[in-house]
């Protein structure tokens, strides 16, 4: 059975550790996500963009697999299925197809249209029991199309969007999608403790997890992020694993083709870049 992210977040944010997302693509990507989830006894969040939705022919049938694995693989933890950086016409669809969280991406709008969409949302999610998760200032590198360059977001704005009734709120803090450049600068706890002192008990929302240094996640999570995107780190070691198979012959041997093999590699990479960061960021055992 889903769940709403709502309470396992509080419980995170309370705890000092952070629930990972983790984006999925496919049916590989689900099965090892929620088999990492189920053997560690962690609660986690499956996120979906509107592109992996579309890629999977719409989010009705993301909902009926996830659901549907979910009673078959028994698995006990708490499940989230999440819709990663919403339109608002995105956020409707999922509500009607059965996912039990969504993130409304008003970052690009004016404030005070972000605030009036969000607004609506709150109402929406909260008749349907969803969580929701807001954006303010818009995070880094390439998010389906939408570029940012790792902008902080203002602690004012995010208070102004965090009162609204939502349940997590993501804010730009340096972070961005994708690799890192190697001029980064880092993320700015400044910005995030600014954040965290008007938004109080609010789980906070990092996006871009991938690339940044364990012990930035570490003082993240100590500074109230209770969620952490990931999805990058898992399409790396997925094609890497791919690659390595390929490479090395293996498709050519017996019926190394075999689709169920030729993907295992891949599967239990995701697996093990899930363990790892479970561990991190502290989810281990809490579910």
């Amino acid at each position: 059975m889903l769940v709403s992210a709502k309470e396992m977040l509080q419980k995170a944010k309370a705890g000092h550790y952070a629930v990972g997302q983790f984006n999925i693509n496919n049916l590989e990507w689900t099965k090892a996500i929620l088999a990492v989830a189920q053997e560690l006894n962690s609660p986690v969040i499956l996120g979906v963009s509107e592109g992996a939705g579309k890629y999977m022919t719409g989010f009705k049938t993301v909902a009926g697999m996830v659901k549907a694995m979910i009673e078959e693989m028994n698995i006990t933890v708490p499940v989230a299925l999440h819709l990663d950086h919403g339109t608002y016409d995105g956020c409707l669809k999922c509500v009607e197809a059965g996912f039990s969280s969504i993130m409304f991406d008003g970052s690009h709008y004016p404030i005070d249209e972000n605030v009036a969409k969000t607004k609506e949302l709150v109402k929406i999610c909260a008749d349907h029991g969803m969580s929701l998760e807001a954006e303010v200032g818009a995070i880094g590198g390439e998010e389906d199309g939408v570029i940012g360059t790792g902008e902080c977001a203002d602690p004012a704005e995010c208070k102004m969007i965090a009162d609204l009734g939502i349940d997590m709120l993501a804010a730009g803090i340096g972070n961005i999608h994708g690799k890192y450049p190697a001029n980064w600068a880092g993320l700015s706890f400044d910005t995030l403790d600014a954040i965290q002192a008007l938004t109080g008990d609010m789980p906070l929302v990092l996006h871009g997890g991938t690339g940044i240094p364990e012990d930035m996640i570490k003082k993240a999570i100590s500074l109230g992020v209770a969620k952490i995107n990931v999805n990058t780190e898992c399409q790396l070691s997925f094609a890497d694993a791919t690659r390595k198979y390929i490479e090395a012959g293996k498709d050519l041997e017996g019926k190394g083709f075999d689709p169920r093999k030729l993907l295992l590699p891949g599967t239990e990479a995701i697996k093990e870049t899930v363990r790892e960061k479970m561990q991190l960021f502290g989810s281990v055992g809490k579910a």
